[in-house]
């Protein structure tokens, strides 16, 4: 009885032993380093921004020049570009660009900016 066990168990411990693992470092390589740090740049500076819209020691004349100039440019020619390097099968332009529409939309309404 133990040397069926035995056997059994040696059995399945050489077979899930030698299944090939994911190559992970295969896949870490990928990642372009500029992109990525375009990415990690432009967030830091869109959550800076978002900051400024969420409080409420923010002038209204800033808010205006967030939501009608800077967010937008800073959103579409390095954010943009940066995500879609980075996870191109997850997101489209169209799609970021709707996210962008959302956020300008929700904050004008709250904040009562016209551009």
């Amino acid at each position: 009885m133990k040397t069926k066990i035995f056997t059994t168990l040696l059995l399945t411990l050489s077979i899930t032993g030698c299944q090939k693992q994911p190559d992970q470092s295969a896949s870490a390589n990928t990642t372009d380093p500029v992109a990525k740090a375009q990415f990690e740049k432009s967030d830091a500076i869109i959550n800076t921004y978002l900051d400024k819209l969420d409080s409420a020691d923010t002038p209204q004349t800033e808010r205006t020049q967030i939501l009608c100039k800077d967010y937008p440019t800073e959103y579409k020619t390095n954010y943009i570009p940066a995500l879609l390097k980075l996870s191109p099968t997850e997101y489209t332009r169209a799609k970021l660009l709707k996210d962008l529409d959302i956020a300008l939309d929700y904050y004008k309404k709250k904040d009562n900016v016209q551009c």
